[in-house]
C-alpha cells in the first residue's frame, strides 16, 4: 500500500451491537493501554481469551452492570492491537453508562469502520476481506451473506493473489528480454509468454464473472413498472411481491405516487417500483406522480412496460419507448386471462396475467437473466462497484499489452498498470482518501 497512515495505538471504544435493546450488548474497545482500562472498569485484568464473568464498575466502584469480559491481548485479535470486550445487558441506556465510563477512562469513540481500519493496517484482514466484514452484516439474502463469507475468508482475495502472481512472473520474463533486443520476440514466443498472457485472460474472465454475480447479490436490480393508466402494473406489483403492497381498482389513476417494494429472486435482491400511469391528464397531483414516474425510469436497471393484451402496443406505448434512457426494456403483454392467450416470452416479450399469476414465473426468470445472473451461483464473490471498476480496467491493458507485444517496453509497461489494477482490490496500492471512503460507510463498533 503506497504511504499507509500511522497505525494508531490510541484507545478507541463503541458499541458493537445494534441500537435498540436486547438481551445482550457488548462495548468493543481497541488500542494501547487496554490493561490499565480494564483493571479500573473491572477491578482486575480478564484472563486473555477467556470468558469472566465481572461487574462493570463506575468512577466510584458502583456497579453499572455485570456480564462477561474478553481480553484479546495483541496482535491476536480482531484489530491486531489489544482488544477488550464488555459483554453486558441489552440496554441503551446502561451500554452507554458503560461507553461512557470507558472514555473517562482515556479511550475516545470510535470512528465509523474504525475497527475494521485497524485491523486492515495491521495485517489482520485485506482490504477486500475488510469490505466484506460490512457486506455480511448488510446480507439481503442468504445467497448474499454466503457470497460475503466466501470474501471474507479469502476466496477473492486468493483469486486475485494468483492473477497478480502469474502476472509477476510474465512481467519478470518480459523485463529479462529488454537487454536483449535483437532476440527478445522470439525469445519471449520460446517461453511461451503469450501463453501465459491467454491463462491469464482467460482467469480473469472466471475472476470477472464471479465478481459481477456478487455485486449483483450485493446491489440487486431496480425495476419500475410503467405504462398507461389500468394496465395492471400494480397488480403485477401485488404478484411479485406476493402480498397487497399496492392498491388496485378499477379507476385510472389510483396510483399517483412511486410505490417501492423489495423482494428476492433466486436470492438477488430486486426493487420493485410501481408508479402513475402515463398519460395526459390536468389533475396537479397525478401530474406529480407523472413526473416521479420518469425520475424513477432514469435510475432503474430495467423498464417494464405494460399493455393491455386486447390492445398491444399502440402509439402511446411507442412515445413511452421513445422516451425511455438506455436500459434493458422488457414489454409485458397482461390481461391474458381475459383473452384467453397462454402464457409465453418471445425475445423482450411476456405474456402474462397478473391478476392470476399465469405467466408471472416466466418473467421472473426473464429478470434474471436480463441481470446476467446464473442459478449455479456458488462460487460467487460478494464485490463491489470498485473491484468491478478494477478488474475491467486490468483487463483493458491485458488487452493493449496483447496489441503492442511487438514493442516490448509499452508490452511491459501495460502489464505492470493491469497489476497494480488488480492490486488495488486487496488494498495494496490503495489512496489514502480511497480507504477514507471505505471505512466511513461502516457502522460504528465494526
Amino acid at each position: 500500500m503506497a504511504n499507509p497512515p500511522p497505525v494508531r495505538s490510541d484507545l478507541i471504544a463503541a458499541i458493537a451491537t445494534a441500537p435498540g435493546r436486547g438481551g445482550v450488548g457488548v462495548v468493543r474497545v481497541s488500542g494501547g493501554d487496554i490493561a490499565s482500562l480494564a483493571a479500573a472498569i473491572l477491578g482486575s485484568v480478564p484472563e486473555p481469551r477467556h470468558a469472566t464473568y465481572s461487574r462493570f464498575l463506575d468512577r466510584n466502584s458502583e456497579v453499572i452492570d455485570e456480564g462477561i469480559a474478553l481480553h484479546f491481548p495483541a496482535p491476536q485479535s480482531f484489530t491486531g492491537e489489544n482488544v477488550l470486550e464488555l459483554q453486558g445487558h441489552g440496554g441503551p441506556v446502561v451500554l452507554n453508562l458503560i461507553l461512557q465510563r470507558c472514555i473517562e477512562l482515556g479511550a475516545r469513540l470510535a470512528e465509523p469502520g474504525e475497527f475494521s481500519r485497524r485491523a486492515f493496517l495491521n495485517g489482520k484482514l485485506d482490504l477486500a476481506q475488510a469490505e466484506a466484514v460490512a457486506d455480511l452484516i448488510d446480507a439481503a439474502s442468504a445467497e448474499a451473506a454466503r457470497s460475503a463469507v466466501r470474501s471474507l475468508s479469502g476466496a477473492f482475495s486468493a483469486r486475485i493473489a494468483e492473477l497478480v502472481e502469474a502476472l509477476t512472473r510474465l512481467r519478470l520474463l518480459v523485463e529479462a528480454t529488454l537487454d536483449f533486443p535483437e532476440e527478445e520476440i522470439d525469445f519471449l514466443r520460446d517461453a511461451d509468454a503469450f501463453g501465459r498472457l491467454d491463462r491469464i485472460d482467460t482467469s480473469l474472465a472466471a475472476v470477472r464473472a464471479q465478481a459481477k454475480q456478487g455485486a449483483l447479490l450485493r446491489e440487486g436490480l431496480t425495476v419500475v413498472l410503467i405504462g398507461q393508466p389500468n394496465v395492471g402494473k400494480s397488480s403485477l406489483l401485488n404478484q411479485l411481491a406476493g402480498f397487497e403492497a399496492a392498491i388496485v381498482t378499477e379507476i385510472a389513476g389510483t396510483t399517483r405516487d412511486t410505490v417501492r417494494e423489495a423482494i428476492q429472486i433466486q436470492g438477488v435482491p430486486l426493487h420493485i417500483i410501481d408508479t402513475a400511469g402515463l398519460r395526459d391528464t390536468d389533475d396537479p397531483v397525478e401530474r406529480q406522480g407523472i413526473a416521479r414516474t420518469w425520475a424513477a425510469v432514469e435510475n432503474a436497471d430495467v423498464a417494464l412496460l405494460l399493455v393491455d393484451v386486447a390492445h398491444g402496443l399502440g402509439e402511446r406505448e411507442a412515445d413511452i419507448l421513445a422516451r425511455l434512457p438506455s436500459l434493458t426494456q422488457l414489454t409485458i403483454h397482461n390481461k391474458i386471462d381475459v383473452a384467453a392467450e397462454a402464457p409465453r416470452v418471445v425475445g423482450n416479450e411476456i405474456w402474462l396475467s397478473a391478476k392470476t399469476g399465469s405467466g408471472v414465473e416466466l418473467l421472473r426468470e426473464k429478470l434474471l437473466q436480463s441481470a446476467g445472473w446464473q442459478a449455479a451461483g456458488e462460487g460467487a464473490f460478494m464485490a463491489r462497484a470498485r473491484h468491478l471498476d478494477a478488474l475491467a480496467r486490468a483487463a483493458n491493458y491485458l488487452a493493449a499489452a496483447r496489441a503492442s507485444a511487438e514493442q516490448l517496453e509499452l508490452f511491459a509497461e501495460e502489464l505492470r498498470l493491469a497489476q497494480a489494477a488488480l492490486s488495488e482490490i486487496t488494498g495494496e496500492f490503495t489512496a489514502d482518501d480511497l480507504l477514507g471512503e471505505i471505512f466511513s460507510s461502516f457502522c460504528i463498533g465494526k
